[in-house]
């Protein structure tokens, strides 16, 4: 296996495992506040800061209420009861497929994942790691599940779920060592669109080291630190989610209540405003163009069509809606 990349030890995104990605623009902003970007900007790293030693402190909790146990990765075998769900996902990969790949025609458009979360630059800060968020901490992105009704229908069906998009890596692209900011959620990987060298495309989490499969589920805790890779010279797409740990009352409660905060962050927050900015944009640039209607005209003779009263041209035929 390769060799593990130096742990970044800054404050991890709310959303939990990244996947790397070429430098790309991010939505235009409003400038009349220009000034009193940097304050917000260090509001904002200190929010954050502040946010992940907090939620470090919930964890040790969390870690011992867990009822299905605190490892590194899941078997949702044995606890059928609690993740039940993961069988009907994976029952219906080729239908959440066929709207992935029908996202995929206008990849060009998709946003990287530090477009979208800007806590994300320091392990992602190129175009290798492409997004279509469908929910993100609990807020749907209401024009991309409309644009994917049954992967929107069956993510809703999970119990707790709080975050789900579909992640495209490219080619050669590496995620390095990381771990996720907070152990109340569970992360789940379904295999949508593997390369055939899969031995090459893998994610070690802490010292297991398991391959996606087509149709196939990967269920584990992200705060446990984690690497990608993907050396091969296709891309490689999942359906990425997050969901609430199952956990022993009242730590469970106590869960919710974090989770629910964590939504109303201003990191959240401002994440949710870039995702409705590029949802937009995506839903323009895949808005099918419609062909301008020919300009009447009387010049030049037609091979049918009624003929007129008076007037010994045929009139233009008329345009087909049943073709």
């Amino acid at each position: 296996m390769a060799s593990s990349a130096p742990t970044n030890d800054r404050a991890p995104s709310v959303h939990g495992a990244p996947e790397n990605s070429r430098r790309s623009t991010p939505p235009p902003q409003d400038g009349a506040h220009e000034t009193s970007a940097p304050f917000r900007d260090r509001l904002y790293d200190l929010t954050v800061s502040a946010g992940s030693r907090v939620l470090r402190r919930v964890e040790g909790f969390v870690g011992r209420a867990s009822l299905v146990g605190d490892r590194p990765v899941h078997d949702p075998a044995r606890h059928p009861g609690h993740f039940a769900w993961t069988r009907r996902l994976e029952e219906n990969w080729r239908p959440i497929r066929r709207e992935l790949d029908a996202v995929l025609e206008h990849r060009e458009h998709l946003p990287n994942f530090q477009d979208i979360s800007r806590d994300q630059q320091h392990i992602t800060d190129d175009d290798d790691w492409k997004t279509f968020f469908l929910y993100g901490f609990g807020h749907k992105a209401e024009k991309n599940c409309a644009r994917c009704p049954e992967t929107t229908r069956l993510v809703e069906s999970v119990p707790g779920m709080k975050t789900a998009f579909f992640s495209i890596l490219a080619p050669g692209k590496h995620i390095p060592d990381h771990r996720g900011p907070y152990k109340g959620v569970l992360r789940y990987h379904l295999g949508l669109k593997v390369p055939r060298q899969r031995e090459q495309c893998r994610i070690r989490v802490a010292d297991e080291v398991r391959h996606w499969e087509e149709g196939e589920g990967l269920l584990f805790d992200d705060t446990y630190h984690h690497e990608v890779w993907n050396d091969t010279d296709e891309e490689r797409a999942i359906l990425f989610m997050d969901v609430e740990r199952p956990l022993r009352f009242p730590v469970s409660l106590l869960n919710k209540t974090v989770i629910a905060l964590v939504g109303l962050s201003p990191f959240v927050q401002n994440a949710k405003t870039n995702q409705e900015q590029w949802a937009e944009r995506f839903a323009q640039a895949a808005e099918p163009k419609r062909a301008k209607p020919d300009a009447p005209t009387t010049d030049g003779p037609t091979t049918d069509g009624p003929m007129t009263d008076g007037d010994p041209r045929p009139r233009r035929a008329q345009a087909s809606n049943g073709g």
